[in-house]
């Protein structure tokens, strides 16, 4: 598989960081900030959930980030750390309900970091994003948004590859139903 410029600068980013360049840091934390946000705003539902969630995340990474290996790793692995303090937030704001019904009962909008309007279809399908179910909602985000594979989103949710693809075929299932006009 060839790997984009955009990942060869990561890749170089994370090296760099790991030997402690704070420069390569700063500026691998500024590429990767608004990511890892919303991966945990599509995990929570929760605009201040995910800001705490990745806040908490980048911590880990700092701390982490001398002992990953393999910089190609970096994606999976910082969206696996960001998706852990995610359940741990949500897990101790909803006293150890499950993940889902949690979010099921938090109101779920649109998250107030986007930086560009939406203009029509993009706007039904952002809403159709936000009703799918979290894991859901989480494995379209890696997978589409973020172009991880299969292994790359079973690695950062810390699920099989199978439950990847099973989450995805529901998904586009729910998905097409909203944009064809048949809602559930």
């Amino acid at each position: 598989m060839d790997r984009t410029r955009e990942q060869l600068l990561d890749e170089y980013l994370v090296a760099s960081a790991r030997i402690g360049d704070r420069k390569a840091f700063e500026l691998l934390a500024r590429r990767w900030r608004k990511k890892l946000l919303a991966h945990a705003w599509r995990l929570t539902g929760d605009t201040e959930l995910a800001r705490e969630a990745a806040q908490d995340g980048w911590i880990e990474i700092v701390r982490g980030l001398g002992r990953l290996r393999d910089e190609r790793a970096f994606p999976a692995w910082a969206f696996q750390i960001v998706s852990r303090r995610c359940a741990r937030l949500v897990g101790r704001a909803q006293h150890d309900r499950a993940l889902a019904s949690a979010v099921a009962a938090e109101p779920v909008g649109e998250p107030e970091f986007p930086d560009e309007a939406d203009p029509g279809a993009e706007t039904r399908l952002r809403a159709a994003l936000a009703r799918l179910p979290p894991a859901q909602r989480a494995a379209v985000g890696l997978f589409y948004l973020e172009d991880l594979g299969v292994a790359g989103t079973a690695a950062a949710l810390n699920v099989p590859a199978g439950t990847v693809k099973t989450r995805l075929m529901h998904a586009r299932r729910a998905l097409r139903a909203v944009l064809e006009g048949e809602e559930r």
